[in-house]
């Protein structure tokens, strides 16, 4: 006999494929694209949990498998971004402190985050532009990273920010000792140095130097929290969480944040 449970489930399913386009269609005619973010930031949360809580047929709930769902959906992000106007998108894919895993957990996953990017690259629709401690990352990563933004340099569409081996804090000391060493090139005392130090100044050096700040960060799978994402670039951004986990993010999740974002007035901190 079958289950009542077992009945809705499909049931909840064609309802659910049936009302999301016309869902998503409405919140689209509702977007004021002369208030779309500029550049938007996103942290790509919960892959892990993801692949937990969604085993595969064959059972496999590998961190591994929550990676590779992850990288899959970046594609789509940026067909996002293009329809919403989106300028600069800046994307979280691995943290400095994740340097620090095990090496059979690090190893894959540089090899997931290698080519996923490699894959962005070949489509030749973003400039990607990749950002972090790229000196802590394996030479094979390093090379391929920097053929991918050798490769895609100057291409028109949305400019793409891979923050891998990122931490906000790490940025923000290394724009500072940047800043040191230049003005020590140029001979100057430190106190001169010191008296030449100022937000503007710090900002030439960062990673994403030339590059306007975001308006809008993303966080995917119910985390409220920067945990040291664009650290001095966010102090003025517009942040949305949102509770599906990154490999479950739809469009009309993006749609959602876009909409909620048109909706905000914006103080700059006043």
């Amino acid at each position: 006999m079958v289950g009542l449970n077992t009945i809705k489930k499909p049931i909840k399913a064609l309802i659910k494929a049936a009302v999301y386009p016309l869902y998503e269609a409405r919140i689209y005619s509702q977007l004021d694209f002369s208030q779309t973010p500029h550049h938007i930031g996103v942290i790509l949360d919960g892959n892990r949990r993801w692949s937990k809580e969604n085993p595969a047929d064959d059972g496999d709930i590998s961190t591994i498998r929550g990676h590779k769902a992850g990288a899959d959906k970046i594609i789509d992000l940026l067909d996002w971004c293009e329809e919403a106007q989106v300028k600069v998108l800046t994307i979280w894919l691995l943290s400095n402190q994740n340097l620090a895993r095990p090496a059979h957990e690090l190893e894959p996953l540089l090899e997931i985050i290698g080519e996923s990017v490699s894959n962005l690259a070949a489509q030749k629709r973003w400039e990607i532009r990749p950002l972090g401690s790229m000196e802590l990352l394996p030479p094979k990563l390093q090379e391929l990273l920097s053929s991918a933004a050798k490769g895609t340099k100057g291409i028109p569409g949305v400019v793409v920010n891979v923050a891998i081996g990122y931490g906000g804090r790490s940025e923000i000391a290394d724009a500072v000792k940047a800043l040191i060493v230049a003005g020590g090139a140029d001979g100057k005392s430190a106190a001169e140095i010191a008296a030449g130090v100022n937000v503007d100044e710090i900002s030439r050096y960062l990673y994403t130097a030339g590059i306007p700040d975001p308006d809008l960060v993303i966080r995917t799978s119910g985390e409220q929290r920067l945990g040291g994402f664009l650290l001095w670039q966010s102090a003025h951004s517009e942040f949305y969480f949102c509770e599906a986990y990154w490999p479950d993010f739809r469009r009309i999740d993006f749609l959602r944040a876009i909409r909620a974002y048109s909706k905000r007035h914006r103080r700059f901190g006043a």
